[in-house]
């Protein structure tokens, strides 16, 4: 169980943070709420860096019915993990596989894993971890 006192400072929404630039001498926690406050429907994704960690970075990702362009594939040199909290989506693979996700589906994504978002439903947010690739990967 994990006790924060009551001294510690919780701001929902108090985003994005690096916990390098943390103080060593005085170390707080930093909290928010991953749904509040709703992004907004836009023209592209939200994204919204929530933490950094050396070379970890945690991100929201809100899609509002958004889709990659035709012929667009993601093709990262980050290995990505992501999970659909909130709402639908569908991810195509550049061998002709989908796979859909609804909340609490999750998928990793090794970096160079050529990838697109083929559909979204309104108000989807998504989380995810993006990490240094493996420089040796298991056989």
């Amino acid at each position: 169980m994990c006790n924060i006192p009551s001294d510690c400072p919780s701001v929902p929404g108090d985003a994005p943070h690096s916990m390098t630039d943390r103080n060593p001498t005085d170390p707080q926690p930093k909290s928010g709420d991953f749904f509040f406050p709703p992004p907004l429907p836009g023209s592209a994704e939200a994204v919204e860096t929530l933490c950094t960690s050396g070379q970890v970075r945690i991100e929201r990702i809100a899609s509002h019915g958004h889709a990659s362009p035709p012929g667009f594939w993601y093709d990262q040199t980050e290995d990505e993990w992501v999970m659909l909290l909130q709402g639908a989506a569908v991810l195509g693979f550049d061998d002709g596989r989908e796979l859909a996700l609804h909340p609490g589906t999750w998928v990793a994504l090794p970096a160079h894993c050529r990838h697109r978002v083929v559909a979204t439903a309104p108000d989807t947010l998504w989380l995810a971890v993006f990490a240094p690739a493996d420089a040796d990967p298991a056989p």
